[in-house]
């Protein structure tokens, strides 16, 4: 689907100051907070200023305005609902240059990537609100002569949503647009790294007409007791995720004890194959793509690189020069390819997986350490040793491990023996394999000969297998997320 989004008038620079935001929403008004917590620019380690602390009373007033703000907005019309979020839709385009550096502010993606990341973000809105008039059900034959049989689709009620950082409106909207077209109402807790974007998307979905308390934004630096009143409350009838697999496990549970509808979009620890018959250039620049992209922080990220022994050299060069050719630098200069990691915790775990595997042996060919404040450089390893960090755990920064195989069925062997199986890629000119290749990586997302299987399709499934989730999100598989099937029998 291409977008055609409207023109923006002429401004002036977007200043920090016009973009900053700092009162949570909830209960059909912008609080301030009895208490705040300072939001942090990865790239300089300034302070851009002080977010409302929400509380667990702050939560249990947000479900109460939500029960209320429910009844209304399922009883709108799905054409209706649809004509709000296309013009949400619409205003994110008129404010994409303020959204772009906001997002560029509070954690640190390059501001290049964050303006894509509004296009991103606004064509979910853009297929929900088109699909929402398309919201209803169908008529079924029944056995019985006297009887009449239809299916009914319903909003599942109040949706508690936890977001992360690392793309702080497009995981927002990919959860907000198909919870709004279904009826459901939206109770938001951003990631605490970056809340004032969530803010800034909230103020425009109010603008747009959006009801009030439909979609309400509570920024919290607290989330554990703050959580705890969605959790327990059975009016909350959906939960949706996306982050560690650690703190999913424990929703999920929680979510148990009053039988929520649970989306979580967990862990990643992609592969990357390459094989021998493989364009090897056009492999080399999608996993630069994939792997150095907002400094490796998506949980669909490259995150171990294998390659066919026969390539291995030659790709390994490919990949080096391309790597070192990447502008690490300050993410709100037009030129930086690669910014900071987000926070210092996020270096310290980068660091310590890459000399890990340079004392198991590995070599680095391209960068291998901080150079400063919470900069890494894009770094690629060689001869990396199977039992490395790097090649266990999930990596959240730029650095790109290689490792040789020699046969398909290895390749398969290494790329499966993971807990996680969110994304996978493949490389190869070989149609039969790539089809034996595709059916066997144990994923929810497979690219042959695609480094970004998903991005900007808000139509495509999203979502992972094992510990990487439960449910999908984007297309009607991301919409039927909100709804509830109602079976109706007439008698006649």
């Amino acid at each position: 689907m291409t977008q055609t989004p409207p023109a923006a008038p002429n401004k002036k620079a977007v200043t920090d100051e016009a973009v900053l935001r700092s009162r949570a929403y909830f209960a059909g008004d912008w609080h301030a907070g009895q208490q705040t917590f300072g939001v942090i620019h990865p790239g300089d380690g300034r302070t851009l200023g002080a977010v409302a602390d929400c509380t667990a009373e702050d939560a249990r007033a947000a479900i109460d305005a939500a029960e209320v703000a429910l009844r209304g907005w399922r009883a709108v019309t799905p054409y209706e609902r649809g004509q709000v979020l296309r013009r949400w839709h619409d205003l994110m385009f008129v404010h994409k240059e303020e959204l772009a550096r906001l997002m560029t502010l509070e954690m640190g993606k390059p501001i290049t990537e964050t303006r894509g990341e509004v296009h991103y973000a606004a064509s979910f809105i853009e297929w929900c609100a088109e699909e929402a008039s398309r919201i209803g059900g169908e008529r079924i034959t029944m056995r019985a002569g006297n009887k009449r049989g239809f299916s009914n689709a319903e909003p599942v009620g109040i949706v508690y949503a936890v977001t992360p950082w690392n793309f702080p409106a497009g995981m927002i909207t990919r959860k907000a647009a198909p919870a709004l077209a279904a009826g459901c109402v939206m109770i938001l807790k951003p990631a605490e790294q970056s809340p004032m974007t969530a803010l800034y998307l909230a103020e425009l979905w109010l603008e747009a007409g959006g009801p009030a308390n439909t979609l309400q934004v509570l920024p919290t630096n607290d989330a554990a007791s703050f959580s705890a009143p969605f959790m327990e409350d059975a009016r909350v009838r959906k939960l949706t995720f996306t982050g560690s697999t650690a703190v999913g496990r424990l929703l999920y549970t929680q979510a148990a004890k009053t039988l929520k509808r649970v989306s979580l979009e967990l862990g990643g620890h992609a592969p990357f194959l390459i094989f021998d018959d493989a364009d090897l250039e056009r492999a080399a620049r999608e996993v630069v793509g994939s792997k150095f992209r907002n400094a490796g922080q998506t949980c669909i990220s490259t995150n171990r690189v294998y390659v066919q022994r026969g390539v291995a050299e030659e790709f390994t060069r490919l990949l080096s020069e391309r790597a070192a050719r990447l502008t690490l630098g300050d993410p709100l200069q037009d030129g930086t390819n690669v910014g900071p990691v987000v926070e210092q915790a996020g270096l310290d775990k980068v660091t310590a997986q890459v000399q890990d595997a340079l004392a198991r042996g590995a070599t680095a060919t391209v960068g291998g350490q901080g150079t400063g404040g919470l900069y890494f450089q894009p770094t690629v390893l060689t001869n990396v040793h199977p039992d490395s960090l790097i090649l266990r755990e999930e990596t959240f920064g730029p650095v790109a491990p290689v490792v040789v195989f020699d046969t398909e069925e290895e390749a398969l062997r290494l790329a499966n023996a993971s807990e996680y199986g969110l994304a996978a890629y493949a490389y190869t000119r070989d149609l039969s394999r790539a089809w034996r290749v595709a059916e066997a990586l144990e994923y929810g997302i497979v690219g042959i000969n695609d480094g970004v299987p998903s991005n900007g399709a808000p139509n495509v499934p999203f979502g992972g297998m094992k510990n990487s989730g439960v449910g999908r999100e984007g297309g009607h598989w991301g919409l039927d997320e909100y709804l509830e099937i109602k079976f109706i029998s007439m008698g006649v």
